[in-house]
């Protein structure tokens, strides 16, 4: 039976190594591929990945590899790899899994694609499904309760067969059929994650950031209905609720970075000194093109894009304090 059989990890960053850790927490096997063969090397010598999540001490029955080959045997397969690499690492796949299950969030530069589009180029043959929710990595690893969606492009089928093996008792996917939904709501609130950490590191309290979380989820909503996406969707775990959690930490990537930004921080260099991907700032630039060509107001997306590009922080809030007043849900009279 798939359940007893196997699951493959693309990727072994932080977030691949969590849920090879949370997949392995019942016995099961567990191949996980690192693009680094040191990082291949100490997971299979000393069960630690000290590069990406030096908190935990990985299973025995997980085993890493750096050969793609691998995979060619393997029904569900979890790509966990950073979202601009996704295309380039599925091409090499041996053989199309029957599952393929996205953990990426992101939206391809360059193309405007979602991750689910990319991986039906890539793979064609496989079905797609997107996890996606409120998940900091060294949490999940711990086996502490975590909850996240799941949505299946082949619907209740995909489901049966991904539920036995990625559920436990600790992590609790939900059922959903809205693939885009799930991606935008993970891919904007990266974004929105800088923009609230610039906050912080200004010193603008609380109020200022919970304010920008409810504008922010305005935005989120409008691009996702704009692009079809189910408003209870974005509602939801992978909507809502991974942006409360993305928000509201420093173990969050994007956050920090937008916290060191708001503390006179250089977006370049700290760009190039992150080994960890903060995937919102590739995002923004991105989902400000796709925004603008749809005619959808995000100004808290153009804020961090102009914060990226080099503009002062004091200057960029100021801008957003100065914008016309209007209705919650409407636009200025």
């Amino acid at each position: 039976m798939t359940a007893h059989r196997p699951v493959g990890v693309l990727g072994a960053g932080a977030w691949g190594t969590a849920l090879a850790q949370m997949l392995a927490s019942d016995g099961r096997e567990v191949l996980i591929w690192a693009l680094e063969s040191d990082v291949v090397e100490e997971i299979n010598r000393d069960h630690r990945n000290t590069a990406y999540l030096p908190s935990a001490t990985l299973s025995e029955t997980i085993r890493a590899t750096g050969d793609l080959s691998e995979f060619a045997a393997l029904d569900i397969v979890l790509a966990v790899t950073p979202a601009q690499h996704l295309g380039s690492v599925l091409r090499q796949m041996p053989k199309a899994p029957r599952d393929l299950v996205l953990c990426s969030k992101g939206i391809e530069a360059g193309t405007g694609r979602l991750m689910n589009d990319v991986a039906k180029e890539a793979l064609p043959e496989s079905e797609v499904a997107i996890l996606s929710g409120p998940t900091f990595a060294h949490e999940v690893a711990a086996g502490l309760p975590t909850a996240v969606t799941l949505a299946c492009s082949g619907g209740e089928a995909q489901w049966d067969r991904l539920v036995s093996a990625i559920a436990r008792p600790t992590f609790r996917p939900y059922f959903s059929e809205d693939v885009t939904g799930a991606e935008i709501g993970g891919s904007i609130k990266n974004v929105l994650a800088i923009a609230c950490g610039v906050v912080d590191g200004l010193g603008l309290g609380q109020n200022a950031r919970a304010a920008l979380i409810a504008r922010g989820y305005a935005e989120m909503l409008r691009f996702g209905e704009a692009l079809g996406a189910d408003r209870d969707t974005l509602s939801g775990l992978c909507g809502l609720g991974d942006l409360v959690l993305t928000c509201s930490s420093t173990s969050s990537r994007n956050f920090s970075l937008g916290k060191a930004l708001g503390e006179g921080g250089d977006a370049r260099a700290l760009m190039a000194d992150r080994r960890t991907v903060a995937e919102g700032a590739h995002t923004a630039p991105v989902l400000q093109q796709l925004a603008e060509d749809r005619g959808i107001d995000m100004p808290i997306v153009l804020a961090v894009n102009t914060l990226l590009e080099g503009a002062a922080p004091a200057r960029v809030v100021q801008d957003l304090l100065s914008r016309p007043l209007t209705t919650e849900q409407g636009e200025p009279a």
